[in-house]
């Protein structure tokens, strides 16, 4: 299965079974992606971290994240599209997925489908491709409305897997307005407190919201997005650990360059000759 289609406001939806042959897709850096491995297994690399993918595994993936894929071995399907097509921070209000299936950490969510789970995905593709054929006026809000479902599904996959139910709407909402927060400020902020105001919340009740649905502490996830983006720029750019420091926030290049160790185990010099 192969699709694009585009607006006059430059949205992009694509959905294409040979992602990794896809040299425009590939390079296209605004697009939001998931992966879905329908038979065998697929091995990728997703900011130089080796991930494989086994029947029924999805992950939803952001515009940050570096993708490779090493080997396909089996059939797999990436649905695309870009913020001008379906903002997820604009819609949140419909999908609920900013800052729980979509954050700029490299711990990225992976998540195994039941057989169930995969036919009603598997149904949301042939209305997709029933829709393609259909050049009307009308096609483009289909597009959005099918999208819309394809995340909503995904969403209520990992809410289950969090034990999420209505009863703790609220707290989850909390927990994604972090994620989202610290993607938002993590150069400028590297404090718990500092969300924890800006959520209008103690950093003890946060660290406890955090610890019920085992994620890592509010800390923790403030220091894993810094190390990813370090990571990236360190692997993607050209610049400088003292300019990449700076671009971090961090006071000078000898604080950097201690944090890095102590998040990775290796000095950036290291890191950067290995990778």
């Amino acid at each position: 299965m192969d699709y694009q289609f585009s607006t006059k406001m430059d949205g992009t939806i694509a959905i294409t079974s040979r992602f990794d042959e896809n040299k425009k897709l590939n390079k296209d850096s605004s697009l939001y992606k998931f992966i879905w491995v329908r038979e065998g297994e697929l091995k990728i690399e997703i900011d130089h971290v080796k991930i494989v993918l086994h029947k029924n595994e999805i992950i939803p993936l952001t515009p940050l994240h570096h993708i490779s894929i090493d080997s396909v071995n089996g059939e797999y399907l990436t649905v695309l599209f870009n913020s001008n097509f379906y903002c997820v921070f604009r819609h949140d209000d419909e999908v609920s997925c900013n800052g729980f299936l979509f954050h700029g950490s490299s711990n990225v969510m992976t998540l195994k489908l039941s057989e169930k789970e995969s036919e009603l995905l598997c149904r949301t593709m042939d209305e997709f491709v029933e829709e393609s054929s259909i050049t009307d006026k009308l096609q483009e809000e289909m597009l959005r409305i099918l999208l819309k479902r394809f995340i909503i599904i995904c969403t209520r996959m990992a809410r289950m897997r969090y034990g999420i139910n209505k009863d703790c709407e609220k707290a989850l909402d909390i927990v994604r307005k972090f994620y989202v927060l610290v993607d938002n400020n993590f150069k400028d902020k590297k404090r718990v407190q500092d969300y924890a105001g800006m959520l209008f919340r103690s950093p003890k009740t946060l660290a406890n919201l955090f610890e019920t649905y085992e994620l890592p502490s509010p800390l923790r996830v403030i220091h894993e997005r810094i190390e990813a983006e370090a990571k990236r720029l360190l692997l993607y750019t050209n610049k400088s650990a003292k300019e990449i420091g700076d671009i971090l926030g961090f006071e000078d290049l000898a604080t950097f360059s201690r944090f890095f160790k102590k998040m990775t185990g290796k000095n950036i010099s290291e890191f950067r000759k290995n990778v």
